[in-house]
């Protein structure tokens, strides 16, 4: 980076960031809540019913029959019949009323609430095994006041030795579209080819070389206008800050590296326990969010 675009980002909340981003104000709450009460996007949310790899991994590895959990940031339901089959006490919030209401149509026997994740004073403390925040839902919290309060909320509501799982967007993700399904070009392979040998490893090569080739192709098209909104911001830089997202109707979302997120939550007593790229691949530039799980201490 030259020393003239350094001079630039390292100023914080400076005179780029407010051309990518509206003024951090209480009407990004507004915004953000809007945007995640579109009729489309509920409904995309409410078809929603399964779990990504990493949250395989992290539920399989911390979540255990009887468990207590709180299930914030809900959307359409992705998670609950995954957490609530393992649970003795199964909560899902969303401040979403539209979310709650497509949840509460899916999960009649369930217990969902609308609910701000920044105030959870509906709980006593220590009311829960395990908290989970998916799909980087915290990232939607704004302003950072708000976080750290639910941050604060989450640590208050879990019992001693409790674990909290959640994700959030990295700032530096650039390239994406780039994986492919290496099993199923060999299913595909296999069909050309019933036995193995020379034509098959050739066929399966010339599959790969292919599926390479769009992968890259993809990754391109897809980094050039991820790029113009992202490497003028000062979050790009510093690792952490405020993006401005298009999709869904548009949307204010906070990111952080690895190194941010630590730093912040060992503010609220938080233990690490295990951090997983989206991807697997962890590459700086090319994981979407990263997930993490902390334990109170």
């Amino acid at each position: 980076m030259s020393d003239a675009l350094r001079a630039v980002t390292a100023k914080g909340s400076c005179s780029e960031d407010r051309e990518l981003i509206p003024d951090m104000s209480a009407g990004h709450e507004a915004t953000n809540r809007a945007a995640y009460s579109a009729p489309k996007l509920v409904a995309h949310y409410a078809r929603l019913n399964y779990l990504t790899v990493a949250e395989q991994h992290l539920f399989k590895t911390y979540l255990h029959p009887g468990m207590a959990i709180l299930d914030l940031g809900v959307g359409g339901g992705r998670t609950t019949p995954f957490l609530s089959a393992m649970a003795s006490r199964y909560v899902a919030v969303d401040y979403s009323d539209e979310m709650i209401r497509a949840c509460r149509s899916k999960f009649p026997d369930l217990q969902f609430e609308v609910m701000d994740a920044s105030d959870l004073s509906q709980f006593a403390d220590a009311s829960f095994d395990l908290v989970v925040f998916s799909f980087n839902g915290i990232d939607c919290i704004v302003p950072d006041e708000k976080r750290e309060k639910c941050l604060r909320e989450c640590h208050r509501v879990l019992k001693a030795g409790g674990v909290f799982i959640f994700s959030t967007h990295n700032p530096r993700s650039l390239f994406i579209n780039w994986q492919w399904d290496r099993d199923r070009l060999r299913r595909i392979a296999r069909r050309v080819v019933k036995r193995d040998g020379l034509l098959f490893d050739l066929t399966l090569a010339a599959l790969t070389s292919g599926r390479v080739m769009l992968g890259i192709a993809r990754s391109i098209a897809s980094a050039i206008p991820r790029a113009f909104r992202r490497l003028p911001s000062a979050a790009f830089w510093r690792g952490e800050g405020y993006i401005w997202e298009p999709s869904g109707g548009g949307f204010l979302m906070h990111c952080a590296v690895p190194a941010k997120v630590l730093a912040e939550l060992s503010h609220f007593d938080f233990k690490l326990l295990q951090l997983l790229p989206e991807d697997y691949a962890g590459h700086e530039y090319s994981t979407r969010w990263y997930y993490y799980a902390f334990s109170k201490d």
